[in-house]
């Protein structure tokens, strides 16, 4: 494999090795399934099921439930015959992680097992240890003998496995030799591979998730490329990002991750993991999965479209100009406040407003208060406005520029707060252009005579004045905008780029995911100086808001627009501007109502930026799974809360009623506090 994928330039299907779970195919080409998580305690039978049918009837194809001790691992075996009795035969799978004993068990009972190779015979003190040579073999072999058995047992039974990695939980042995990196995920999941494939054991799929996307994308990325170095072969890929949060912000968080790998045609099952019901992850995963039901049809029938054969063409002899396996912004000039190593910036699109006013732009950031003649600005304001042809008729706050078409830009008076925009062939024969920042468009490979010929380029290339603004018409946009930004690193243009995404979808959950997805990948990679968010004209804007509800009420589409490019700049961690929470999904170990609580945090820390505070319903899910938090909240026993700054406890044991409270305090102490 010459890369990490099929194809770069279009979408394709990395084909997996299929395994069976019960009755259903998994991985090869079959669909990608999607599935979620119950949050109810395991123990309890009859709440169990009724929470599983729920996320049945809404659609998904796999139950997983968790099972942390011999108690809960045998009692599956009450919560499937009570499912199958009522007509339900979905598989199940068991949730393990520190106890092989509780696995194996589970193992006779239900149709797949999970476990967490870094706490399922390793363990996770936060100590620094060296290991020579032969203590590392030693520490296999005994991994190989506590293993072994599930092994076995798995390929007696027909059950099926995943070995699913988690960033926060590496083993001190494998943080000792790798660290904390993507390449420490591979290969503590390698480990397990490599011993149930030495029992001739292949029902397998695998996992490395991550609560932070880039780390995510790169770890699957460096897995799938080792597996086919030394296999020759891929097993299925479960994806997810861990403890993405709730609302608008897991939905995106999770989008970011699990949809990167998507557009690359990677990944045969997708969890998407939100602090709310699990019934309400579904549609968030059908929403993600439906994008790419045409497109692999369409890459299996093969292309008759003539274009896209040239670009396929094209791209078989692409070499990446960047390191897919690690980040690294892509270089680039600065020009006023784009580009360079300043933040990416964010363009409002408002040109559907008839008439703009000081009103509209609360949407984006600015709040003006006619008494004093002064404006407020938010720290998600918008940078630009795109107003197409219209000029206002009001002073602008400060920091605010506008974009307009180039008629309107030169009859405006401030040739300082007006920019134009000009197509790539308008800037060529453009009479004037201003001598500051031009805005040029490039519609990239949508067009026979660029798919032919990029020679358009050397006009624009590194002038000081151009930033390109990179959208696609293909059906395969973001790989069409990165193959232009491969073009753009080999040869030499390095030009600030804004990434327009329109959305031809209908609700707001779509558009979400949509621009989510096709942005935030791009992003990921080192490429973009800037967004730009719209709507196309097949996106009826008077229909968002009265849509039928699936999770988001938007009641101000470019508030919404607004929100959701700071969002994706705040997932990607390529521009901080909140508090980031990395909060946990909830399940049967969960020993606090985590949805309430998490409101109760963000209500009283939602002005902290850059601060990220971690919220985690169990100790299993606690110190590692928070990762690089700055601040923990983690259930240590019933009413019972351990809070920690990074990994290290510092309050342990606090009653739940004061437990925020506390909280706050700790911020307090370490300086990260300021008033709202």
């Amino acid at each position: 494999m010459q890369f990490y994928c099929e194809s770069l330039t279009a979408y394709q299907r990395l084909k997996t090795r299929e395994v069976r779970i019960g009755d259903l195919l998994l991985g090869g080409l079959n669909p990608i399934r999607v599935q979620t998580m119950t949050t109810t305690d395991t123990m309890d039978t009859m709440a169990t099921v009724e929470q599983s049918i729920r996320c049945i009837e809404a659609g998904s194809e796999l139950i997983r439930i968790t099972a942390p001790s011999k108690n809960e691992a045998e009692n599956l075996l009450n919560i499937k015959n009570e499912l199958r009795k009522r007509g339900y035969n979905t598989p199940i799978i068991a949730d393990i992680h520190f106890t092989p004993n509780a696995a194996e068990i589970a193992a006779r009972i239900i149709e797949k097992v999970r476990v967490n190779p870094g706490n399922y015979v390793d363990k996770k003190k936060f100590e620094q240890i060296e290991y020579t040579d032969a203590e590392y073999a030693e520490e296999i072999e005994r991994i190989r003998d506590r293993f072994t058995p599930l092994v076995k047992i798995c390929k007696e039974h027909g059950t099926a496995m995943r070995i699913g990695t988690n960033h926060g939980s590496l083993s001190d042995r494998i943080m000792s030799r790798y660290g904390d990196t993507p390449m420490g995920m591979v290969e503590s999941a390698m480990e397990f591979l490599r011993i149930a494939r030495n029992e001739t054991y292949h029902n397998i799929i695998l996992s490395m998730k991550s609560s932070n996307p880039q780390v995510m994308v790169q770890a699957y990325r460096l897995l799938i490329k080792t597996m086919a170095d030394e296999f020759g072969e891929c097993y299925p890929l479960h994806l997810g990002v861990t403890e993405a949060g709730d609302g608008e912000d897991g939905r995106i968080k999770s989008a970011v991750g699990i949809g990167t790998l998507l557009e690359d045609g990677i990944g045969d099952t997708i969890r998407v993991s939100l602090t709310e019901d699990p019934e309400f992850e579904i549609p968030v995963c059908k929403d993600l999965v439906k994008r790419y039901e045409a497109r692999s049809q369409k890459s299996e029938a093969g292309t008759d479209n003539l274009k896209e054969e040239i670009v396929l063409a094209q791209a078989s002899a692409l070499k990446i100009p960047y390191n897919p396996f690690e980040y690294k912004r892509r270089e680039t000039f600065a020009i006023d406040n784009i580009g360079g190593k300043q933040v990416p910036v964010v363009v409002a699109d408002m040109s559907k407003v008839e008439k703009i006013t000081p009103a509209h732009l609360q949407s984006i950031g600015y709040t003006y208060d006619a008494a004093t003649d002064k404006w407020t600005i938010g720290d998600a304001a918008a940078d630009y406005i795109f107003t197409g042809h219209q000029l206002l008729d009001f002073a602008l706050p400060g920091t605010l520029k506008v974009i307009t078409y180039p008629a309107a830009w030169e009859l405006a008076t401030d040739k300082g707060k007006y920019l134009p925009i000009f197509s790539d062939s308008g800037f060529a024969v453009a009479e004037q252009i201003s001598d500051r920042l031009n805005f040029v468009m490039i519609d990239c490979y949508s067009d026979t005579t660029i798919v032919n010929d990029d020679t358009f380029l050397d006009k624009l290339a590194n002038d000081p004045r151009v930033v390109l603004c990179l959208s696609s018409k293909n059906v395969n946009a973001m790989q069409s905008v990165r193959r232009m930004f491969i073009t753009l690193m080999s040869k030499g243009i390095k030009n600030p780029v804004v990434l327009i995404t329109d959305s031809n979808w209908q609700t707001p959950d779509e558009h979400l995911i949509h621009f989510a997805t096709e942005t935030g990948a791009l992003c990921l990679e080192g490429m973009g100086d800037g967004i730009c968010l719209g709507y196309s004209s097949k996106s009826k804007l008077e229909n968002i808001k009265s849509t039928g509800r699936t999770y988001l009420e938007v009641k101000d589409i470019y508030q919404f627009t607004n929100n959701t490019a700071f969002s994706i700049l705040q997932a990607t961690r390529t521009r901080i501007s909140k508090t980031e929470y990395i909060s946990c999904p909830s399940c049967g170990r969960t020993l606090f109502d985590l949805q309430e609580t998490t409101a109760k945090i963000r209500a009283v820390t939602n002005h902290l930026k850059g601060v990220k505070i971690a919220i985690m319903g169990c100790i299993v899910n606690g110190p590692g799974e928070m990762a690089d938090a700055d601040f923990g909240y983690v259930g240590s026993g019933p009413g019972k809360i351990t809070l920690y700054k990074g990994k290290d406890v510092v309050k342990k044991n606090v009653n739940s009623e004061v437990a925020v409270k506390e909280l706050i305090e700790l911020i307090k102490e370490n300086g990260a506090w300021v008033d709202a």
